[in-house]
């Protein structure tokens, strides 16, 4: 019983992250490469292609550190190829959808290290695979709810239910971007 309930848990978590990386796909396709590489968006003049690929890079982070059991979210590739390729980002979401998939038959009763600078040096922690997988959703969401506002800056107007809004949002307002 233990074993089937963990096995769901972390179906409904990968489940959840898929879903939310699906409306990354359906927003990379549904706006023009000028808009994806457009920084000028303060206060801080980041490109939605640069918050799409900071999302990626602390999911390849996991994944890299996973079979050494030292995940380093400070050891981010930052492949500039994803920030300004909407064909490359969206073929790296395929991918990473699909090692996701492969986590659901990995056991996860095990302490995962995970490392992080906090602003005042690295830190290392213990977590469990889902534990992880859900701190990079929540990540994620938060980063896709920055690039709902750069959209708006831009004056686009493009509907993705609940795009970049956390799933406690009360419905009425969430409506996506």
């Amino acid at each position: 019983m233990y074993l089937t309930s963990v096995k769901f848990m972390k179906e409904q978590i990968i489940s959840s992250i898929n879903h939310n990386l699906n409306n990354a796909i359906a927003l990379l396709n549904s706006i023009d490469i000028e808009i994806y590489q457009d920084a000028s968006v303060g206060p801080y003049y980041s490109s939605i292609g640069s918050h799409i690929r900071h999302t990626l890079d602390f999911f390849d982070c996991i994944i890299s550190g996973l079979d050494s059991n030292d995940i380093d979210l400070t050891a981010r590739k930052r492949d500039e190829i994803l920030s300004t390729n909407k064909d490359s980002a969206i073929a790296h979401i395929y991918k990473l959808q699909e090692t996701l998939i492969s986590y659901i038959n990995v056991s996860t009763d095990y302490l995962i290290h995970v490392t992080d600078n906090m602003g005042q040096g690295k830190i290392t922690v213990n977590y469990t695979l889902d534990s992880i997988l859900m701190h990079a959703n929540s990540h994620a969401v938060h980063h896709f709810a920055t690039i709902g506002y750069i959209l708006d800056r831009l004056d686009k107007d493009i509907k993705i239910p609940g795009f970049g809004y956390n799933p406690t949002t009360p419905v009425n307002k969430r409506e996506g971007i």
